[in-house]
């Protein structure tokens, strides 16, 4: 069984407590690969593009004879070795879409809560709302939990709308809802912080 360490709201460590079963997956790697690879693919605009010889401004009229000018041959100003001419196998606009099953998703985003969880990465608080946003309480709470400030990902549910707030100015933190957050989220973070009624709403989603 998974285990993290839960703490109070204010920061303190209380004990050790059970994750559920969802963090005791087994780790598939592959499927990690698969989803994060298609996230990435699918964030890319793929409008790089450059004018290839029949869109550059031109004419097409050979510049001079072929011999006897001394100058290399030419065909047309258009060409790539001319300034101004086009992009020899330049880059051209297209979709990186790539589709993913719901399957293969949802074993990526399992496997990735339980290689943090083997890690001790996985930290739980009783409650993150806070009633007001204040970055001061919330870094104060941190500390007090000792909590690395590199990288961490602090897991929201719908009664913690303060904490996005609170936290918005650290620039070590990234928040998202649980229904937000993906494999990549999970993978690329340091920590991942959850209160307790988010993780509640982690499991007891369509995930």
């Amino acid at each position: 069984m998974a285990k993290a360490k839960l703490y109070a709201a204010s920061g303190e460590f209380k004990n050790e407590m059970d994750l559920p079963a969802v963090f005791d997956s087994e780790i598939n790697k592959v499927c990690i690969y698969l989803h994060i690879k298609a996230i990435l693919n699918n964030r890319r605009q793929g409008t790089a593009e450059t004018k290839s010889k029949s869109l550059v401004s031109g004419g097409t009229m050979k510049p001079w004879k072929q011999k006897g000018t001394g100058r290399a041959r030419s065909g047309q100003n258009t060409s790539s070795v001319w300034v101004r001419g086009n992009k020899a196998h330049g880059p051209k606009a297209h979709d990186y879409f790539e589709k993913v099953n719901k399957k293969v998703k949802l074993i990526a985003f399992h496997s990735a809560l339980s290689d943090k969880a083997k890690e001790g990465k996985v930290l739980v608080f009783e409650k993150l709302a806070f009633s007001a946003p204040k970055t001061k309480d919330f870094l104060a709470v941190m500390d007090k939990a000792g909590l690395e400030k590199r990288n961490a990902l602090f897991l929201i549910g719908s009664k913690d709308a303060n904490l996005l707030l609170s936290s918005s100015n650290v620039p070590w933190v990234r928040t998202a809802r649980v229904q937000d957050v993906n494999t990549y989220d999970l993978v690329r973070a340091n920590n991942i912080a959850i209160s307790q009624d988010a993780l509640g709403e982690l499991t007891g989603g369509s995930r």
